[in-house]
């Protein structure tokens, strides 16, 4: 939850170009990010895997208008509409890219290679079949930023209960690095997606933050079975609803066009 989503860059930058907001190079550069390479396989008309610039550019003249995030986790299809092939795909990637506009989606295959702090990643997105229909679970921006209020609330209350909050050095250090991380990149979203949108993205991006502190610190106050469970049971529902509101973020100027 901490780190951004690869779809979440891709649905960003993908839908601030097909919008006009930004040239194809800025697109492309965006989403590779830290990465050293992003190529598409299986785009029609493509016998082999092509660069983020092309593969966007022909998105778009096959019918594509936005993009959306999927973050499918077990027994919660997030973001997914079919077929059952596609989202057992997205399911083991953790995430995936559905097209709006047209009826393909993009799931990413990672290849990491190279020493620990010099690491080699190039990613595939695989072009694949969806089904055209409303994507699963997915509230509206106020849905999901009352919502993950309320999360909030309710499991720092039993995180303190249970001495689980966020306390300690390694809380601290994890709260510091997340600060630094902030301050250096303000730009949360891509241009063109509402304020809002950023708002709702940042906050779930801050109970990230508690959730893995909280699982990083291992048991902390919570010596008993019971009170470990009450912990999972803390933190299960808050997680999904972080992810939910995360989804929601970055589907948001997609959302907003159809409501137009």
């Amino acid at each position: 939850m901490l780190s951004e989503p690869r779809s979440g860059r891709l649905a960003a930058w993908g839908n601030a170009l097909l919008a006009g907001f930004v040239s194809p190079d800025d697109a492309a550069s965006a989403i590779v990010g830290e990465d050293a390479v992003h190529r598409v396989e299986g785009l029609p008309g493509e016998s082999a895997p092509v660069g983020l610039t092309l593969a966007l550019g022909r998105l778009r003249t096959l019918g594509v208008t936005g993009l959306r995030v999927a973050l499918p986790a077990p027994g919660h299809p997030l973001g997914l509409s079919g077929p059952p092939e596609f989202n057992a795909r997205a399911l083991e990637a953790e995430e995936a890219v559905v097209c709006h506009g047209a009826a393909f989606g993009l799931v990413p295959e990672v290849d990491e290679a190279g020493p620990a702090g010099d690491v080699h990643v190039e990613v595939v997105w695989h072009c694949l079949p969806v089904r055209e229909a409303p994507p699963a679970d997915v509230p509206s921006l106020g849905e999901a930023e009352r919502e993950l209020a309320e999360a909030l609330r309710e499991a720092t209350e039993v995180l303190s209960r249970l001495d689980l909050a966020g306390s300690g050095p390694v809380a601290e250090a994890a709260i510091d690095a997340y600060r630094a991380r902030a301050e250096r990149g303000r730009e949360v979203l891509a241009p063109g997606y509402p304020p809002r949108a950023v708002r709702v993205l940042e906050l779930a991006r801050r109970v990230g933050l508690l959730i893995s502190v909280a699982y990083e610190n291992g048991q902390g106050g919570a010596v008993s079975a019971s009170e470990m469970a009450a912990r999972t049971q803390a933190l299960r529902p808050v997680e999904r609803t972080a992810r939910r509101a995360q989804v929601a973020a970055y589907n948001a100027i997609v959302e907003q066009r159809e409501m137009r």
